[in-house]
């Protein structure tokens, strides 16, 4: 993620500021990749903390209209839950829309969101995080960081945040859009397999008996071994973390072995093998920085010859020069 400018100031904001520290009100506009005050924001601003700007002809910004769903407010603490998934979403948004996704120059669908609480006035319900046919189901008692670890530790997972998951669920849905392409179809198939396999009986065979021996040499993660499908959004998922996080340690001025070339873009890079040569550097880095203090470490993963394969593969058809 990018550093951004004060539109009055010039002082550094943040992805998430609404405000600079000389007071100007201030709101993000994804159409020019940075901050103004001279629009309207967007109506959830108040109720959500939305900082985006409004769409020219809608009262909500372009995130906060692919949400047709939300949860149960009359319970206390959903509508906090919301509004942090909502601010994982636009993260994860507006780094799609430097590949070209979601903008005014892409005709394709968007995806819906159905943000849903398990809590409820009736009483405590189920909710299956997924995607299906463009709709994406966000559970949102994982915006809550103490019920996130729970489940993380209890499925044995070494990494999930809110953003993990919606850019899991979203990689699914641009799987149904690169699919309209012959030549991804079969790059695809000669990477990750099959994806007409039958879905439901490889996922049950997944959580009854775990990854097979060996997964760790062609997959990214354990559950990216359940099925092609899974393992095409895990690996699209990890592209969109590596180059966010290149993006991130790059624009906050930070440098390994030979500094980035100015006005370096990860999100253009040309080139994916040197990208996540990069990447992984970096994650390798910050990992034994976050050591020295007792911190998780930020990228928990050791890519192989094949995920590097499949990880080029996903950054060249998230990224628009491919599709064009």
């Amino acid at each position: 993620m990018k550093i951004f400018h004060c539109p009055g100031c010039s002082a550094d904001l943040f992805f998430d500021n609404l405000a600079c520290s000389c007071g100007l009100a201030v709101g993000y506009d994804p159409a020019a990749q940075s901050f103004t005050s001279l629009v309207r924001f967007c109506a959830n601003r108040d109720n959500l903390g939305c900082n985006w700007t409004s769409a020219p002809d809608h009262p909500l910004c372009t995130s906060c209209q692919m949400t047709s769903m939300h949860p149960d407010l009359s319970v206390q603490g959903n509508a906090t839950l919301w509004a942090r998934a909502e601010a994982a979403k636009r993260h994860v948004l507006a780094g799609l829309m430097r590949w070209g996704w979601f903008t005014a120059g892409d005709s394709g669908p968007r995806p819906e969101f159905h943000m849903l609480a398990e809590a409820t006035s009736q009483g405590s319900v189920d909710v299956t995080m997924g995607h299906a046919a463009g709709l994406v189901t966000i559970n949102l008692a994982e915006a809550d960081a103490l019920e996130r670890v729970r489940r993380r530790e209890m499925l044995g997972e070494p990494y999930r945040t809110m953003i993990g998951h919606f850019r899991h669920e979203i990689a699914h849905f641009l799987f149904e859009r690169l699919s309209d392409s012959g030549a991804f179809r079969n790059g695809f198939r000669s990477l990750f397999g099959d994806e007409t396999q039958d879905y439901g009986a490889a996922l049950a065979r997944h959580y009854q008996q775990g990854p097979p021996l060996g997964w760790q040499g062609a997959h990214i993660t354990a559950y990216a071994a359940a099925h092609p499908h899974e393992d095409w959004a895990e690996t699209a998922a990890h592209a969109m973390h590596l180059t966010d996080l290149t993006d991130s340690f790059t624009a906050a001025g930070l440098g390994l072995g030979v500094p980035a070339t100015p006005g370096y873009d990860a999100f253009r890079a040309p080139d994916p093998a040197q990208l996540l040569d990069r990447a992984i550097a970096i994650g390798v880095a910050m990992n034994h920085v976050n050591r020295a203090v007792g911190q998780p470490d930020l990228y928990p993963f050791v890519n192989t010859p094949a995920t590097r394969e499949k990880l080029a593969f996903a950054l060249n058809w998230l990224s628009a020069s491919a599709r064009a």
